[in-house]
């Protein structure tokens, strides 16, 4: 009774029409107001359950659940390793005439609300814990932020993923000044803009939790910048930067920098390996309808999902079949008219 309530609370609401009586209305996001999605029951059977959204096309209701396999190293990565060890490798899978497997090493399941971004540091620990933490940690653009690129480059990992770009409204002009184009000096806590004006004040501040560091600009100088409508529209009419910590703030800058190369682009393809594995799990054990209810048998379901994608994979490697998972079915079409 109080789960339905509950339900009858968050979706309907009584008011008074104007006749007088007493009428009940469905609730609207924008007028009367929901609970948070984190918070709201989206399903009388299962209260744990919630609505999520990807993109403008995939919405669902239920939990999410994060995969990650090994995977061979990029072109660009092998030539950086030893010659020998990589010619050994590859006598090894000549001799045996097949390729490693790749296998699911990593099943997280969450809440559907809960981002991306929050399971990245536990996904790093059970790795770690199970003596298989990578070297590199290929991870698209959800998973990542500035804190765990940092966190993780302490613990040995390297983490390959494209962080966010800079979204301020001087970043998107062509012709704007953004954080790019002022120089920091960490030693002096100055930082001079692109006219040559020095900051007037550096101020270490707390900002969700996290460090960062204030950066203010004499109104004097903005005021009299012929620049100023490339740099700011503040009605208090100078400019303010919020910076990162040091080693954050060049982490992200050197990472920006790297992700706009063609040889980084090369190297993350691999990553896409990945979403094939979603697929074969979609296709052969059905993994996007959970048939229990609850985190815990939905977590259960999510392992032994995995567990039958990594059997598979074994026994092709182990009885010799051929065809490397990699392979999308557009790629071995014109294998099957060529052979």
């Amino acid at each position: 009774m109080a789960v339905l309530r509950q339900v009858l609370v968050q979706t309907y609401y009584r008011r008074t029409d104007t006749r007088g009586r007493e009428v009940i209305i469905k609730r609207d996001a924008d007028s009367e107001g929901v609970p948070p999605g984190r918070c709201r029951l989206a399903s009388p059977y299962d209260t744990d359950a919630r609505w999520a959204a990807k993109g403008e096309d995939l919405f669902w209701c239920g939990y999410k659940i994060h995969l990650t396999e090994s995977c061979d190293t990029s072109l660009e990565a092998e030539a950086e390793a030893e010659a020998e060890a990589e010619a050994e490798a590859e006598a090894e899978a000549e001799r045996h005439g097949r390729w490693m497997p790749n296998l699911i090493t990593d099943v997280a399941t969450t809440d559907a609300t809960v981002p991306d971004v929050k399971a990245t540091t536990g996904i790093q620990q059970r790795l770690a814990e199970h003596g298989i933490g990578p070297g590199e940690h290929y991870r698209d653009s959800g998973y990542p932020s500035a804190d765990l690129v940092t966190a993780a480059m302490a613990e040995g990992i390297t983490m390959v993923t494209p962080l966010l770009a800079d979204h301020s409204r001087q970043a998107k002009g062509a012709d704007g000044f953004d954080k790019s184009a002022f120089r920091i000096d960490w030693t002096t806590r100055q930082v001079r803009c692109p006219q040559g004006h020095r900051s007037a004040g550096w101020h270490p501040v707390k900002q969700h939790g996290r460090d960062a560091i204030v950066i203010e600009f004499a109104k004097a100088d903005c005021r009299a910048c012929p620049a100023r409508t490339r740099c700011t529209a503040a009605a208090r009419g100078n400019r303010m930067l919020t910076l990162r910590p040091k080693e954050i703030h060049e982490r992200v800058a050197a990472a920006r920098k790297e992700q706009d190369t063609e040889a980084w682009r090369a190297k993350y393809a691999l990553r896409a390996g990945i979403e094939g594995t979603v697929n074969q799990a979609l296709d052969i054990t059905g993994i996007r309808r959970a048939r229990c209810r609850g985190p815990a048998k939905v977590s259960l379901q999510h392992a032994f999902s995995a567990t039958a994608i990594n059997i598979i994979r074994l026994d092709a490697h182990w009885t010799d079949t051929p065809a490397r998972p990699r392979a999308s079915r557009l790629e071995r079409l014109p294998y099957r008219l060529t052979a």
